[in-house]
């Protein structure tokens, strides 16, 4: 088994040397040995869960939550089912973007006059189109929901201060934004479902019960009402309904 200094570890895994330190700093990953001199030496199992960190954190998933999976007794389950909706997610833009470019192609041949486009072709463009632009409004949903996440402990702590000060005033309005904010939360939390680490049960909680759970919009410490194990739940948004692959065909249809 390989040794690695600090160093070697932020170059392999592209990050900065600060980065690998942090990671020892917040627990999530510390290194097998030290020197003489006191100096980090990793082994090849650090490499590979530094990589691991590297890639849930290029996937969305804070620090916190990476731990909290790490430190689960089905952290490889957990792990395992959170890369393959990744993959799942990546292959439907891949898909996405090919019938893109085919459509595209069709109809650049149409202009040059080397091929004819149907109207349904034309309208099944308009859906492909309409669809990736739902895939981004997802993703800044998630971006609110993170948000939303991050304002609710502050405004936590500014509503205590605001009440220990007697400004009521100013008590009423931060009430009134966190209940749209609270809205903005459900409607996000109304679209998940939840996959179940130990018997991949997936199940959709009352939404009080998954907007109280802990976590993001990744990994959330829910119970799974299947087997009962309370464990860090993977996060995916419900299957919508394909659309159907566009076909060529030659003139147009009315």
């Amino acid at each position: 088994m390989s040794n690695y200094t600090t160093g070697e570890m932020a170059k392999l895994c592209n990050v900065s040397v600060r980065t690998v330190q942090f990671y020892d700093q917040k627990g999530v990953l510390h290194p097998s040995a030290e020197s003489e001199g006191g100096r980090r030496i990793y082994n090849d199992d650090d490499l590979t869960k530094l990589r691991i960190i590297c890639t849930l954190k290029s996937i969305g998933l804070s620090l916190d939550s990476i731990k909290n999976i790490m430190e689960s007794e089905l952290s490889e389950k957990i792990l395992t089912l959170l890369l393959d909706e990744q993959v799942k997610t990546l292959s439907s833009e891949i898909d996405e973007r090919q019938k893109q470019l085919e459509m595209i192609t069709i109809i650049k041949d149409s202009l040059t006059g080397k091929a004819n486009v149907s109207a349904n072709t034309i309208l099944d463009v308009k859906h492909i189109m309409e669809k990736k632009s739902k895939i981004r409004n997802k993703k800044k949903l998630t971006m609110i929901y993170v948000g939303t996440g991050i304002a609710a402990a502050l405004g936590l702590a500014f509503m205590v201060w605001l009440v220990a000060s007697g400004f009521w005033w100013g008590l009423a309005a931060f009430l009134s934004v966190s209940i749209i904010s609270l809205t903005m939360s459900a409607f996000i939390q109304k679209d998940n479902e939840y996959i179940c680490p130990k018997c991949n049960a997936v199940f959709k909680p009352a939404l009080m019960r998954a907007f109280s759970s802990v976590g993001d919009h990744k990994v959330r410490l829910m119970t799974c009402p299947e087997c009962e194990h309370k464990d860090w739940c993977v996060v995916r948004m419900q299957k919508q309904a394909a659309l159907p692959t566009p076909e060529r065909s030659s003139g147009f249809d009315y």
